[in-house]
């Protein structure tokens, strides 16, 4: 029987934590032959951060396996981790951790599989970026908490500054508070408030003075020329910046099952973090956790650790 999915938004992208009592999913173990030895169906919802890579995994994975039907929707961490945790899907994607969503004992049911690395940037109109390159962590921090309303104010044009901000479901949200804004709130502004990335930058593309945050996975191909980026403290949000350190608005992407993956679902698990595959995330954006610093990712884990606990 096919499970049903929730009232859930369709749009769009990815990363995962990797706590102690969960584990990662064990490399591929299709036989990529096309013969469609795995059947069966997947159901995933949750982070838009993540649904680009999820999708175009699917598509590479139903190539090699074309009796598995795949459905995928966005929606937000938040509703991702609750739909996997009440066994409505297969899988929940979530930029953050099961812990930072749901109570511990539906969150000690799930088991974390991480796939790779995502890294947020803020992004403004091409008005403003053409004037505003780079924001300190301070300027930052009052722009998103509201403290500032005008560009002028940064060194932009006499222009109110528009917040287009996501609901307090997204995972994407929550860790760009946490590394982008210091764990400070985010203002929000209910009239622009959307969790779809797709959707947040073609406003910010088609509104002056708009400023919100995407994951460079949105800013692929022609994307990357319809709004601009702003570095943090001198620093560009790139992944070479993310795996040497330098940058610190990122997390690991999740994707959450509850109990062990079987069936379907795992082998499809297992060809996202299999090397048949990764070199197609760069493609998309998002980063191969393997090329990361070890001191950098060593640091991130005990403080991701710390902060589940």
């Amino acid at each position: 029987m096919k499970k049903k999915v929730g009232s859930v938004l369709t749009g769009a992208m990815c990363m995962a934590v990797f706590f102690a009592g969960c584990q990662s999913a064990a490399p591929y173990s299709g036989t990529g032959s096309g013969t469609g030895a795995v059947s069966g169906t997947v159901i995933g919802s949750g982070s838009s951060a993540l649904l680009p890579l999820a999708q175009n995994a699917a598509k590479a994975f139903k190539a090699k396996n074309p009796n598995v039907s795949v459905t995928l929707n966005a929606g937000g961490s938040g509703t991702g981790l609750k739909q996997v945790a009440d066994g409505s899907v297969d899988i929940g994607n979530s930029d953050v951790a099961a812990a930072a969503k749901l109570s511990s004992d539906r969150a000690s049911v799930l088991v974390d599989h991480k796939v790779c690395v995502v890294s947020m940037a803020t992004i403004v109109n091409k008005d403003v970026g053409d004037k505003v390159k780079n924001l300190t962590k301070e300027q930052l921090i009052d722009i998103f908490t509201a403290k500032t309303k005008n560009w002028k104010e940064v060194g932009g044009p006499d222009e109110p500054i528009v917040l287009m901000t996501r609901p307090k479901t997204s995972g994407t949200r929550a860790l760009f508070a946490k590394y982008a804004l210091g764990g400070k709130e985010e203002a929000s502004n209910a009239a622009l408030e959307t969790d779809n990335s797709g959707i947040l930058l073609k406003s910010i593309e088609e509104n002056k003075g708009a400023v919100g945050y995407v994951a460079l996975s949105y800013l692929v191909g022609n994307n990357k020329d319809r709004v601009s980026t702003i570095s943090i403290d001198g620093t560009a949000p790139t992944l070479e910046n993310t795996y040497n350190g330098k940058y610190p608005v990122w997390g690991y992407e999740h994707m959450y099952t509850k109990g062990e993956a079987k069936g379907a679902v795992k082998a499809y698990l297992n060809y996202i973090v299999s090397s048949e595959y990764s070199g197609k995330m760069e493609e998309l954006g998002y980063g191969v956790t393997s090329k990361i610093q070890s001191s950098v990712t060593n640091s991130r884990n005990a403080e991701e650790n710390k902060s589940s606990k």
